[in-house]
């Protein structure tokens, strides 16, 4: 059975808190209310909430101050609303920039206010209706793509390599609508010798240099009327930085060797997976470009943050993997499924993709083979386990194994344990008891 959905409430005034929390329970709704920043951030940061609606003005700190401390943090955030008043506007204007969902004026509609929060806390049958994820942070961006597809023009996307970045923005294609054959080119700036990349981004004339024997067009005039999506954007050479941030400005382009100013019409999304930040402070990153990519800036989780699209996704490369090879057809265990949960995924999306192909292709029955899933060997002490012992059991002793390695890696402590791991630390004392794990006794004098 699926955890039930659940709320945090972060207000300060008696009244609205239980007007709202009366509402709640009236609409069945799972929530905590918590009247100070300090005493939800600790559960906050354990991940209990698929939602939040927070106050700005709150006793102890800023609801915005425990927001921008969070995400500062590296924690990927649920969906986040603010309470506001008429003089924090302004205030609320930028949290959505930073990344929050939506925030409500007081005074406000309560019914439209439950409409807002039950989309996040109303369990949805169907995760076929479901495009990027059913996390909460995936259902998170999916939610605030429709409104940046029709009002943004340059978006920036981060997120650790093989994440799905690039699925994130032809989704964001798709969604902003127009024309059914308008392009999407694709370019990874990594990937390209520095040599040939400013011809290939902005095209050339004819005889600009050596083996120029004919007109080119670059990816920017490719994608006019569509989307052009730059991966890995911080390897992107400072000299073509420079063109870059004066293509964005001026709206058209100039081929290598031409004088014409082209114009282009389209939609730019950059992503990385560096932090551009930091290469701004070291000088290895144009300020002013990262400030004209950085209007909306979405942060797309690594997959050991968002465990419960592990299974979604592989239920659905096993049913693209199936399509492609037509008569075979290859199914997921429950054994299989808790497998592919335990692990990390430091290749993220793109690592699972792999290991399941791996697995169809050298699964002999129907079933993908446990063995076949993981390159790297499972430690040599499960490996030669008791051979008479069932699927369920060796599966629990790899698990127990592991949990009990990191657990040691960080000296017993749970916090850290627990983060190294992906789960909350309540995750965590859960798995312990199941696995019979004890920190180890202090030696006596």
């Amino acid at each position: 059975m699926s955890k039930r959905p659940r709320l945090c409430l972060i207000e300060d005034d008696e009244i609205m808190g239980e007007s709202l929390s009366d509402r709640f329970e009236l609409e069945g709704f799972a929530f905590d209310w918590y009247r100070c920043c300090g005493d939800a951030e600790a559960a906050l940061r354990e991940g209990r909430y698929d939602v939040v609606l927070s106050d700005i003005r709150l006793p102890d700190r800023g609801g915005d101050e425990l927001y921008l401390a969070l995400q500062g943090g590296g924690l990927t955030l649920p969906p986040w609303y603010f309470i506001t008043g008429h003089g924090a506007i302004d205030r609320a204007v930028a949290l959505l920039k930073a990344g929050a969902t939506d925030y409500i004026t007081k005074p406000f509609d309560l019914d439209a206010l439950v409409d807002k929060l039950a989309e996040w806390l109303v369990p949805r049958s169907d995760d076929d209706a479901c495009r990027l994820g059913v996390s909460a942070g995936m259902r998170h961006i999916e939610t605030l793509l429709p409104r940046i597809a029709t009002q943004a023009r340059t978006v920036l996307l981060s997120g650790e390599s093989g994440v799905g970045k690039e699925v994130v923005a032809r989704e964001l294609h798709r969604l902003a609508g127009g024309p059914a054959a308008s392009p999407f080119i694709a370019v990874n700036c990594g990937a390209i010798p520095e040599t040939l990349l400013e011809a290939e981004l902005f095209g050339h004339e004819k005889g600009a240099f050596t083996g120029a024997q004919r007109v080119r067009a670059g990816v920017f005039e490719q994608a006019h009327g569509g989307t052009l999506f730059l991966d890995e954007i911080g390897d992107m050479p400072l000299p073509m930085q420079v063109r870059l941030l004066r293509v964005i400005q001026e709206r058209n382009v100039v081929r290598v060797g031409g004088t014409r100013a082209l114009p282009v019409d389209l939609r730019l999304i950059c992503a990385t997976h560096r932090d551009l930040q930091e290469m701004v402070e070291e000088g290895s990153f144009r300020e002013d470009l990262y400030y004209r990519i950085h209007v909306i800036h979405l942060k797309v989780p690594p997959l050991r943050e968002r465990r419960e699209d592990i299974p979604w996704l592989a239920h659905r490369l096993l049913e693209a993997w199936c399509r492609e090879h037509p008569g075979e057809r290859k199914r997921l265990s429950p054994q299989v499924e808790q497998a592919l949960q335990m692990h990390q995924w430091p290749g993220n999306v793109r690592e699972l993709k792999h290991a399941i192909e791996r697995a169809c292709i050298l699964s002999e029955g129907n079933e993908l083979d446990l063995a076949a899933l993981f390159e790297t060997p499972l430690p040599g002490e499960l490996l030669h386990g008791d051979c008479g012992e069932g699927l369920q059991a060796y599966l629990q002793s790899c698990e127990r194994a592991f949990v009990s390695k990191v657990l040691d890696g960080h000296d017993w402590q749970i916090a850290r344990s627990a983060e190294a791991l992906g789960i909350s630390r309540k995750n965590l004392w859960e798995r312990m008891r199941r696995l019979g794990l004890s920190a180890p006794a202090a030696p006596r004098d």
